[in-house]
């Protein structure tokens, strides 16, 4: 979309303001120039000399003095004042309604920006949040619409300007050709002068709009993270940060307002100099009949002083749009759909799950990345059933989570729900459908009762109050001051991490889902705090089809079916009992789990038994550690060497470093997961 087009789109949407808008802007030049060319006869007129002689005025001149030459002497000064007065009233009252017309549209054009920009941000997916700050797009819905907006309207009244200057320019050309000829001339060298402040504009616009982009986003993330700053005593070089952008946008500001603010004083030195210049060519041309051509010559200069603050206006006009189109380019930038992910929508009823969901050779990569994520998994959800998802971080488990909940989609594969394709259903019926609850569980500033409502208006205070109480929230919700009505503030910081997710159950089991994802939904917690919580799991997940990404393995050993990933795919899939039985992946987590918290578990640390299985295991990672650092050494040294042969081997090998990376660092993790407590820490 290019700012023509945005211009254009918006004069179709609000055609009567325009409209009004732009008569109001031609009628004011024409009671302008009319009026202004009637001030000399009078002037004359009062001092004695008659001005209405009709042979030296132009043709339409001649037409409008021939009516006040028919009328009696003592009525045509009276009728001539009158209609100055009345033209100049007439004049400034359609200025003034053009003000205000102007104004209301501005707002209005505003207002339609930010509405079509948020519905535009709320449509998009999740992938360009994920590349944007949100500094960045606050600013641009705030400040650069409100600048886009005033570019606008100031591109509207660049039409009135340019015809009252078109009405001055006719008034000129009708009195003499050959001076206008000359004016139009050195005219359009001040506009050509003028073109170096318009560019200093449009510069100084674009680094005003980069820095106040810097600017909304640290702040934002200053207020954002506060916490973690007081917590490391950052204050100071934040605010010197903060301080530093502000006196930088602030000395941008002074530069581009000394910019400005030069074009008058310059125009006006200009416009002098070219009157100076018309006065002695027109006493050039008329030297021989100069005191009977006076009444024209003086009107011609009446206008064409006139006429000058209008070209300095348009000049300040021009200056001001120039710094705003970076502005308006950010603007149109976000309006703009071809750039950003969008869902692709079909519109079928999501009729609720009967059999399963199914994810058949489900493989994916981020937009705008080659890596793969998952790679070619395949599993089945029974309805009703849980199905937990265990493994390193990085596995790819929740990206499993993303893609059922549709924030994504494969790019290989497809995933089904009772045989047909998730991206078929009505997304927003399929997600009213899904109950989410995850670790960092986002609540509103608001009530209690809001957050357990959201998205459920239609709750009645019995259904929230029933929900709060299957979630173990509504002992903790009584006590607080306002109960049901107490605000939370900012994500919720005045309740705990228990507190928090208990809401955020509760608003789960509001929705009353078919289909539900934990995921990590107790792993911030203390032990009260999860056993609480893990009660009103198990409530929530009753006859659900759930599934589960959990690190702690007591959390899913009742799961239907345990499903091991590492490093995209599923390595181990079965029930607890089956998965210990192989001795694979799983009963090699569970183990070190379970002896770590054996060998904490009481006052007086771990036993012999459990030091020596506790260094068996760690004998055994130690080889593997060893042997994913070897093969991840010998991979990079073939690429620092250059000895691939081609991009494809060479693309092997990356994959092949990245493999072995992530098995030594799952090997640490579980290295750390299983070295016993120290004295220190199990008196903690």
């Amino acid at each position: 979309m290019s700012y023509k087009r945005l211009l254009l789109q918006y004069t179709r949407r609000y055609p009567l303001l325009m409209g009004a808008s732009v008569a109001l802007g031609f009628s004011s030049a024409i009671f302008n120039g009319v009026g202004t060319a009637l001030i000399v006869p009078i002037v004359l007129e009062l001092l004695g000399q008659s001005a209405l002689k009709l042979g030296q005025w132009p043709a339409p001149l001649r037409r409008l003095f021939g009516f006040f030459e028919a009328l009696p002497d003592h009525w045509r000064l009276p009728t001539m004042v009158a209609l100055v007065l009345l033209l100049i009233f007439l004049k400034n009252a359609s200025v003034y309604a053009k003000v205000i017309l102007g104004g209301i549209l501005q707002r209005a054009i505003a207002n339609g920006l930010r509405l079509e920009a948020m519905t535009t941000l709320l449509e998009t997916d999740l992938d360009f949040f994920a590349k944007h700050q949100i500094g960045d797009l606050i600013n641009r819905v705030n400040g650069e619409i409100n600048r886009t907006s005033a570019s606008i309207r100031q591109s509207i009244n660049l039409f009135s300007l340019l015809f009252t200057i078109f009405t001055f320019v006719v008034g000129l050309l009708f009195l003499s050709w050959q001076l206008t000829f000359l004016a139009t001339f050195l005219l359009s060298l001040v506009a050509l002068c003028n073109q170096f402040f318009i560019r200093r504009a449009r510069r100084y616009g674009n680094l005003l709009t980069k820095m106040s982009r810097e600017y909304s986003t640290k702040l934002l993330e200053i207020l954002g993270g506060i916490r973690l700053i007081k917590s490391v005593a950052g204050e100071t070089p934040e605010y010197e940060g903060i301080r530093d952008l502000i006196l930088r946008r602030e000395h941008l500001d002074y530069q581009s307002q000394v910019n400005r603010q030069l074009i008058s004083p310059i125009n006006e030195m200009l416009g002098i100099t070219v009157v100076m210049s018309i006065v002695l060519v027109g006493r050039y041309l008329w030297s021989e009949q100069l005191q009977s051509v006076a009444p024209v010559l003086l009107t011609y200069l009446l206008l064409l002083f006139r006429l000058l603050p209008n070209i300095s206006t348009l000049n300040s006009t021009r200056s001001q749009l120039a710094n705003q189109m970076a502005s308006v380019n950010y603007t149109i930038d976000l309006l703009r759909r071809d750039n950003k992910p969008f869902m692709v929508k079909h519109f079928d009823p999501y009729p609720g799950i009967e059999r399963e969901i199914c994810f058949e050779q489900v493989g994916f990569s981020y937009p705008g990345h080659r890596k793969q994520v998952l790679k070619d998994i395949n599993l089945t959800i029974p309805k009703g059933k849980t199905v937990a998802l265990v493994g390193a971080s990085g596995a790819g488990k929740s990206t499993m989570a993303d893609l059922l909940a549709r924030f994504y989609d494969p790019t290989e594969g497809r995933i089904t729900i009772d045989g047909k394709d998730l991206r078929e259903f009505d997304l927003a019926q399929l997600r009213q459908a899904m109950g989410i609850v995850s670790q960092d569980t986002f609540l509103f500033n608001a009530s209690v009762r809001y957050n357990i409502a959201y998205g459920m208006p239609e709750s009645t205070e019995e259904m929230v109050v029933d929900a709060a109480k299957r979630a173990n929230a509504y002992e903790f919700i009584e006590r607080l001051p306002k109960g049901f009505k107490t605000p939370i503030g900012d994500r919720g910081v005045m309740l705990s991490g228990g507190q928090r997710q208990r809401l955020a159950i509760a608003r789960a089991l509001l929705r009353n889902p078919d289909i539900l994802i934990l995921d990590e939904a107790t792993s911030a917690l203390d032990t009260v705090s999860e056993r609480l919580v893990q009660q009103a799991i198990e409530e929530l997940c009753r006859d659900r089809t759930t599934l589960v990404i959990a690190h702690r393995l007591s959390t899913v050993q009742n799961a239907y079916q345990i499903v091991v990933m590492e490093a995209g795919k599923i390595v181990e899939i079965g029930n607890h009992d089956e998965l210990l039985a192989i001795e694979g992946r799983y009963s090699q987590l569970y183990r070190m789990q379970f002896s770590k918290q054996e060998a904490g578990g009481n006052g007086h640390g771990p036993t012999d038994s459990q030091l020596g299985a506790f260094w068996e295991v760690q004998h055994r990672l130690s080889h593997e550690a060893r042997t994913s650092l070897s093969a991840l050494m010998g991979s990079l040294r073939l690429l620092a060497e250059d000895l691939s042969d081609n991009e494809e081997e060479e693309q092997e090998l990356l994959e092949e470093s990245y493999l072995s990376a992530m098995r030594l660092l799952n090997t640490v993790e579980l290295f750390e997961q299983n070295a016993p407590a120290s004295p220190l820490q199990r008196r903690i």
